[in-house]
């Protein structure tokens, strides 16, 4: 009976798992779906549509009048690359300091850098966006990429600090015995352990710069630099009758950067997140 019992317990569990899981991803079945239907289809509640419309991906890449949708991947990948390259310099070199230099107040720098993970986005949008205009920023993807260059987010500082403090500092005394210099140091031994914790801050730069509208949509106003999630938006500008099938299949392409970037990663951003140091 215990047996029985427990098989029946084991069973409920999975269910209840892949129910979860469900509920967890409809909504890119449903995106999916939308993709291959046909406007009069969209809002009925059936994820696989009667016929699949493969037109609304041509129809989609080519909507947007003078540019084709390549255009605006090309974009996103210009200044989701950049940010990335920004976030992962800026943050190794920050976290480097706090985890391994000394230097005065060190402690009370270091508590405002965390504090300022608790200012909202909101906060800082205002002054962020005199400074940009006072330098004539707005209108081009500078505001969008320079900042990532100075180490402006904390959390990714907060990350690699906490990777490095697990990194024994006996590794530096024996690079010092040997002649090597606190530069050397960073960028010969110390950062080169870090690679997962590394990846997993280029991996959530992409994905937050490649989702980000907000920012985009304030600092960017010519159409030309455009990116994709300001590029899906024209879809509702165009037009009146709005080509939902088109859309949509837009979005399912939109979706495809980040979700193989997750699944090459996927090692490492487990590793980077669950781990703070090394392996002995």
């Amino acid at each position: 009976m215990t047996l029985i019992a427990n098989k029946y317990k084991l069973l409920s569990r999975y269910a209840v798992l892949i129910a979860g899981s469900f509920l967890m991803i409809y909504p890119i079945l449903w995106l999916v779906g939308s993709s291959l239907k046909t406007n009069e289809e969209i809002p009925l509640a059936n994820l696989i549509p009667s016929t699949l419309r493969w037109a609304n991906f041509a129809e989609g890449w080519t909507a947007i009048s003078g540019f084709s949708f390549g255009h605006f991947f090309y974009n996103s990948f210009f200044v989701a690359g950049l940010s990335v390259v920004g976030t992962v310099l800026s943050s190794a070199v920050v976290a480097f300091g706090f985890a391994r230099l000394h230097f005065p107040l060190k402690s009370l720098w270091f508590g405002i850098l965390m504090l300022t993970l608790m200012l909202p986005t909101q906060v800082t949008l205002v002054p962020q966006y005199v400074l940009f205009k006072n330098l004539d920023w707005v209108g081009t993807t500078l505001p969008l990429i320079v900042p990532h260059f100075l180490a402006v987010s904390p959390f990714f500082v907060f990350l690699v600090v906490q990777f490095i403090r697990g990194i024994p500092k006996d590794l530096d005394e024996s690079a010092k015995i040997d002649g090597c210099s606190m530069l050397g140091i960073a960028f010969r031994i110390v950062l080169p352990l870090c690679m997962p914790a590394l990846i997993t801050t280029a991996l959530f730069s992409f994905i937050w710069t490649w989702d980000d509208f907000l920012g985009q949509m304030i600092y960017l106003t010519d159409t030309a630099k455009y990116t994709v999630p300001l590029a899906l938006r024209l879809f509702l500008d165009n037009s009146s009758a709005v080509t939902w099938g088109p859309m949509y299949a837009m979005s399912v392409l939109s979706v495809i950067p980040s979700f193989v970037l997750f699944l090459v990663s996927q090692k490492y951003f487990v590793e980077g997140i669950a781990t703070t140091g090394i392996k002995g």
